[in-house]
C-alpha cells in the first residue's frame, strides 16, 4: 500500500491537472478598463449571459493559487529586501563563454557571473524562475474577475477574495510590495550596472489598470469588505508609487518609449491617478500620450511601425492596440474623447485595428486580437458586419462565452439570441441598456442546453469528465 504522503501527492498532481487547464485556458487579456459605474449598474443585456458565467468561472479558477506576495520568491533582490519587486528581462540570455567556469553553472550562478545578451522575441525560460511577474499578472486578473463577479452576481466570496488578494500584495506589513520597480527586468551579469532593473521593467505592472478597475468597482458598489481604512491605505501606497513613476529615471525613460512600453506606461499612471482621486491629472496623462507617442504609432494605412519591426509583429500589434484602447477608455472615464484622435499620419485606433485584422498571426496566438476587435466594434459600431463576421469566423458560438463579450457586446449576425440567453435559468444575468442584442440566425432548436448544440463545449465537457474519472482511478490505484 502506498504511503499517505504519496497518495496525497498523486491526488494533488491529478487535481491540479484537472483544474488548471480551466484556470489558464483563462486568457490573460493584455489590459482592460471597464467603466466601474456601468459594472455596478449591471448594464449588461441578456445576450451576455454566457460571458458573465465565464467571468464567474474564471474568478473561481484564478483564486485557487492566491493570495500572492513578492516576499515568497526564492531569490532576494540586490537590495537585500524581499519586499522589493524582482524580475528578469525575458529576452535576455546569459552568455557564459567568457565566465571562466570549468564546470556547468547553475541558473543562479549564470545570472550573476555571465554577461547577458538580447535575443528579441525569444523568451528565456529561466527568466521567470525567480520573478514576481507571473504572480502579479495572475493577481491583476484575479482581482478584476472577482470584483466583476461580486458586482454582477452578489458573490460575497468573490468580494472577500479580491480584497484579500489586494491586502496581501500591497498592504499587509509582512507581505507588501515596496512601491518601486528598482529591480524589474534585471538583465543579470557580474558588473555593478547589472545589479539594478531596467526601464523595460516598468511594463511588468501594466495591469495596475485591472487592479484599479477592481478597486473602483468595490468602491462604487460599496463593498463591505473594502473598508475606508483599506481604501486609505491603498491610496497612500499608490501615491508613493505614482511619485516613483513620475521621478525615477527608469520610469521616465519608459514614459518616452515610442512603442507599446510607452503606451502601457500611460495606462498605469492614468489609472493610478484615478484611484487617488486626481482625475485632472489622469486626464492630462491621457492627453499627453495621445499628443506625443500616439502621434507616431500609426501609419496612414493602419500599420504600427514600432510593433511591425519586432520579431513577433502580430503579437505586438495586438498588444499595443490593447494599451491604446485602455488609454482611450481611461480618457473617456475622466472626460476626454480620444477615440477619434488621429495620428500625425491621419489614422486612429480603428484604422490600426482594421490593418491588424488583415495580418496572419503566424506562430502567435490569433486570439490576442479578438478583444480589440470587439472593443472597436462596440465603440465605433459595425454597420457592415465585418467585425462580427471576423469574430464569428474565428470563434463561432464560442464568441458568446468570451468575457470581453460581456462589456463589448454588439450586434452579431449569426449568433443565436436563445443561445446567448439560455444560460439565464442557471446563471444570474445582469440586464441593462448597454450593448445591442445579437440578431440574425435561428434559435437553438428544441430548447436544448447550449452544450447540446455546441461541439466545442461538448468536447470540453467530455474531456473534463474523462479527466475527472481518471483522477479517481489513479487515486485509488495508489491506496
Amino acid at each position: 500500500m502506498a504511503s499517505r504522503s504519496l497518495r496525497s501527492t498523486v491526488f494533488s498532481i491529478v487535481l491540479i491537472s484537472i483544474v488548471f487547464p480551466f484556470a489558464h485556458a483563462v486568457t490573460d487579456y493584455a489590459n482592460v478598463f471597464i467603466d466601474p459605474d456601468r459594472v455596478v449598474a449591471k448594464s449588461f443585456n441578456e445576450s451576455t449571459a454566457l460571458a458573465q458565467k465565464t467571468i464567474a468561472q474564471w474568478a473561481d479558477s484564478l483564486s485557487i493559487g492566491g493570495p500572492w506576495s513578492v516576499t515568497t520568491k526564492p531569490v532576494t533582490p540586490p537590495s537585500g529586501n524581499k519586499h522589493d519587486y524582482l524580475s528578469y528581462a525575458p529576452y535576455y540570455w546569459p552568455d557564459c563563454s567568457q565566465a571562466g567556469n570549468t564546470t556547468a553553472l547553475s541558473d543562479e550562478q549564470a545570472r550573476q557571473q555571465c554577461t547577458w545578451v538580447q535575443r528579441d522575441g525569444q523568451i528565456n525560460p529561466t527568466s521567470k524562475d525567480a520573478s514576481d511577474i507571473d504572480n502579479f499578472e495572475t493577481l491583476g486578473d484575479a482581482v478584476l474577475y472577482n470584483t466583476l463577479t461580486w458586482a454582477l452576481q452578489g458573490s460575497s466570496t468573490a468580494s472577500a477574495n479580491a480584497v484579500k488578494f489586494i491586502r496581501t500584495w500591497f498592504l499587509d506589513a509582512d507581505t507588501a510590495m515596496a512601491p518601486n520597480l528598482n529591480f524589474a527586468q534585471m538583465q543579470g551579469g557580474p558588473g555593478p550596472d547589472d545589479q539594478s532593473g531596467t526601464h523595460t521593467g516598468v511594463l511588468d505592472l501594466k495591469c495596475m489598470a485591472k487592479i484599479v478597475n477592481g478597486i473602483l468597482v468595490l468602491r462604487s458598489g460599496k463593498s463591505a469588505d473594502w473598508t475606508s481604512d483599506l481604501d486609505g491605505q491603498m491610496v497612500g501606497w499608490t501615491k508613493e508609487y505614482i511619485s516613483w513613476l513620475q521621478s525615477s529615471p527608469l520610469a521616465q525613460r519608459e514614459a518616452t518609449s515610442p512603442n507599446n512600453h510607452g503606451t502601457f506606461y500611460y495606462n498605469q499612471l492614468a489609472s493610478l491617478q484615478i484611484l487617488v482621486g486626481d482625475k485632472d491629472g489622469a486626464k492630462n496623462t491621457v492627453q499627453t500620450y495621445f499628443n506625443t507617442l500616439y502621434q507616431h504609432q500609426i501609419d496612414a494605412n493602419g500599420e504600427q511601425p514600432e510593433e511591425a519591426a519586432r520579431t513577433r509583429p502580430y503579437h505586438y500589434r495586438a498588444y499595443n492596440l490593447a494599451a491604446m484602447i485602455t488609454n482611450a477608455r481611461l480618457g473617456e472615464y475622466v472626460g476626454f474623447d480620444a477615440w477619434n484622435v488621429k495620428s500625425a499620419a491621419g489614422a486612429n485606433i480603428q484604422t490600426a485595428l482594421d490593418f491588424a485584422m488583415t495580418i496572419s498571426p503566424g506562430d502567435d496566438a490569433a486570439e490576442e486580437l479578438y478583444p480589440n476587435v470587439a472593443a472597436v466594434a462596440a465603440h465605433y459600431g459595425d454597420p457592415t458586419g465585418k467585425y462580427g463576421k471576423f469574430l464569428m469566423q474565428q470563434l463561432s458560438l464560442d464568441l458568446a462565452k468570451q468575457p470581453f463579450f460581456a462589456w463589448d457586446s454588439f450586434a452579431v449576425s449569426g449568433l443565436p439570441v436563445s443561445y446567448t440567453s439560455s444560460a439565464s435559468s442557471s446563471t444570474q444575468v445582469s440586464k441593462g441598456s448597454s450593448g445591442a442584442s445579437p440578431t440574425g440566425a435561428s434559435s437553438v432548436p428544441n430548447g436544448k442546453a447550449p452544450w447540446e448544440e455546441d461541439a466545442a463545449l461538448t468536447a470540453t465537457v467530455s474531456w473534463f469528465m474523462l479527466a475527472y474519472t481518471t483522477s479517481f482511478v489513479l487515486f485509488f490505484a495508489f491506496c
